[in-house]
């Protein structure tokens, strides 16, 4: 658990550890077309990464949920996609 710990200091204090096997971010946007957008522009980043979160829509909110299902639980990739998705997230400007 003290690995995952200093791993979540890399990444926005929004992420939530869950039950010690993933991490999970909600984020809100103005509108629902602009969370379709970032799913999209995710998915895209998930592709190129190799590493797929599960996301949940619900009107203008985004949860996404990051885990190795390999591995049952966290690995370094979760929170190097935390980052990447991180960054995605303020250069696109959701609105926390």
């Amino acid at each position: 658990m003290a690995a995952i710990e200093v791993l979540c200091k890399s990444i926005d204090p929004s992420w939530n550890i869950i039950d010690g096997k993933a991490i999970q971010r909600t984020v809100k946007f103005k509108t629902f077309r602009e969370a379709i957008q970032m799913v999209n522009r995710l998915a895209d980043l998930a592709e190129s990464e190799g590493h797929h979160p599960d996301m949940v829509i619900s009107y203008r909110r985004l949860t996404i949920i990051l885990c190795t299902y390999a591995i049952g639980g966290l690995s370094q990739n979760d929170f190097i996609l935390a980052r990447k998705i991180d960054e995605l997230l303020t250069t696109h400007h959701a609105t926390q």
